[in-house]
């Protein structure tokens, strides 16, 4: 008897989920297909709309800008692999920025360190972890900067070597789906709304929620045959359902030049200090490697608290 309800049980269920495939439906945004679930066509959202906002969302980036204007305390855990896996280099510190009369400066609280994770001059060896330290480790006293983003947020014009690259794969983080010139046999492919690209993808949207905020759930996924046409492979981005603002984001980037190949994925929670969007968890892993350097497999983690305002 009891075998019987368990399968009857699994049928209901496979039944319900069957149903509610079914109700999924599709709408056209130019030549993109985008599916939506069971409760996203129940809320009759603009679809068309929500996607103009997707694409011209500058949340994401904006809530890193907010960092440069606040004081906050910061976990840092970043390591260097081998081909095997196993760690090389790390670095292991709690930091803390103080804002203080329009500056910022850090101080370190802690930090042990291991492997050949500094030269001589106590800079970096690591690609990856310079990256980090770009994004989360302030050097000397920093005044006069905004949380502004402007009508172009990042842009390599003016730059070269080192400092470009940088500022070319901050593009590719902070606003992915976006073309990225300068970048050699892969600017098109990041540009995942462009129709030329419609094919490669699937894109959906659901709700849910992230973090105890309600959200519009977009996800964008590489169909199978295009690995190779596209540099951003999966996204999935939470939205507030009221503010539009991105609340998280998972996302998987790779893609094999003759110059250089990677495969990076990344994970990014936010937070909210006096209205202000925050990173208050980021976690990378990433597998780099450029025609001038030697390959980088790292792996790091942020988490970011006891933010103030300063003064």
């Amino acid at each position: 008897m009891k075998r019987i309800i368990l399968t009857l049980v699994a049928f209901l269920n496979l039944t319900a989920f069957a149903y509610a495939q079914e109700k999924d439906s599709s709408v056209a945004v130019g030549k993109n297909i985008i599916t939506l679930s069971e409760v996203i066509a129940d809320k009759k959202l603009d679809v068309a709309r929500f996607i103009e906002r997707v694409k011209n969302d500058s949340s994401f980036y904006k809530a890193f800008k907010n960092l440069r204007i606040l004081g906050y305390t910061s976990l840092n855990d970043i390591r260097m692999l081998n081909k095997s896996g196993k760690a090389i280099a790390t670095l292991n510190s709690k930091t803390k920025q103080i804002r203080s009369n329009g500056c910022r400066r850090m101080e370190v609280i802690e930090e042990t360190h291991t492997g050949n994770m500094y030269d001589k001059d106590h800079q970096f060896n690591y690609y990856t972890a310079g990256m980090y330290a770009s994004l989360f480790f302030t050097e000397g006293i920093v005044c006069g900067e905004t949380n502004i983003v402007g009508s172009q947020p990042l842009n390599p014009a003016g730059k070269t070597g080192m400092e470009k690259r940088k500022e070319q794969l901050k593009m590719l983080f902070f606003n992915p789906g976006r073309r990225i010139k300068g970048l050699p046999f892969m600017s098109s492919k990041t540009e995942i709304f462009d129709e030329d690209m419609a094919s490669a993808y699937n894109m959906e949207i659901d709700y849910g929620s992230r973090g105890g905020v309600n959200c519009f759930i977009f996800k964008q996924s590489v169909k199978p045959g295009h690995e190779d046409d596209v540099v951003i492979d999966e996204m999935t981005t939470w939205f507030d359902d009221k503010t539009y603002e991105v609340r998280a984001r998972d996302y998987h980037l790779s893609y094999d030049a003759l110059l250089y190949d990677f495969d990076v994925t990344m994970e990014v929670e936010m937070g909210s200090i006096n209205g202000l969007l925050v990173p208050v968890l980021l976690r990378y892993n990433g597998n780099w490697k450029a025609i001038t350097k030697k390959r980088e497999r790292g792996i790091f983690t942020a988490t970011l608290f006891d933010f103030n305002v300063g003064n």
